[in-house]
């Protein structure tokens, strides 16, 4: 069997090739990525059973207390399309211990990061009133379902749950976010159906409207 080599000029022209395609690729790879914060604060406009206008909440995250989970976090509050958690559902609300969401209301945006789980970061911060955290199935299972802490919580730190930031205004309005339907609607109908499943069936759900982030420091 004979065989020939390329010239080598041609390898060379090929080898040059090849090192701009990869040098392109680490060039995109790094635009894309997304730089996280030293610290940012998250700014929510929820609406709440109370009767009142919709009511804006702060958070302080210091991505430091749980890196993976800040870099998450921001991840979805900044999308190109928009916020992952805009016009989210408070499906689970347990008075005096948990208040939950983070399903997007879209089922298609729903499916793109159910699986998107990130491993898990130690606990820095305790599960204290007003702290927010990530809801995950069992170790390294956390993507987009959060839940703010009603009460202190701190047997949530053994069992691995690890806040990723504080609410600093407006805790008192999560106090009034509607809590008759309890656990009741299904998250998987949510994942498959979106909020027409919601509005539908538990008209009196409350809702995070609108999100924004503010007062980033990198």
């Amino acid at each position: 069997v004979q065989t020939c080599a390329l010239p080598i000029c041609q390898m060379t022209l090929l080898l040059t090739f090849f090192f701009f395609v990869a040098v392109s690729v680490l060039i995109a790879c790094a635009q894309t990525a997304t730089t996280v914060p030293k610290f940012f604060q998250m700014k929510w406009k929820i609406s709440t059973n109370s009767g009142k206008e919709d009511q804006n909440v702060v958070f302080n995250i210091t991505t430091s207390n749980a890196p993976l989970g800040a870099a998450q976090l921001y991840k979805l509050m900044t999308l190109n399309a928009g916020s992952y958690y805009n016009d989210n559902g408070f499906f689970r609300v347990v008075p005096n211990f948990v208040v939950q969401f983070g399903i997007n209301g879209v089922p298609s945006v729903a499916a793109k990061y159910e699986n998107d789980k990130i491993k898990d970061d130690p606990v820095v911060l305790s599960n204290t009133r007003g702290t927010l955290t990530f809801a995950d199935a069992g170790p390294n299972t956390r993507t987009t379902q959060l839940f703010v802490n009603y009460a202190d919580n701190a047997f949530l730190d053994k069992e691995g749950f690890t806040p990723i930031g504080t609410c600093v205004d407006g805790m008192n309005y999560f106090d009034n976010v509607y809590s008759g339907y309890g656990q009741s609607p299904s998250q998987q109908d949510i994942y498959l159906q979106g909020n027409p499943y919601l509005k539908s069936n538990f008209p009196k759900l409350d809702y995070i409207l609108e999100t924004s982030i503010m007062n980033e420091e990198f």
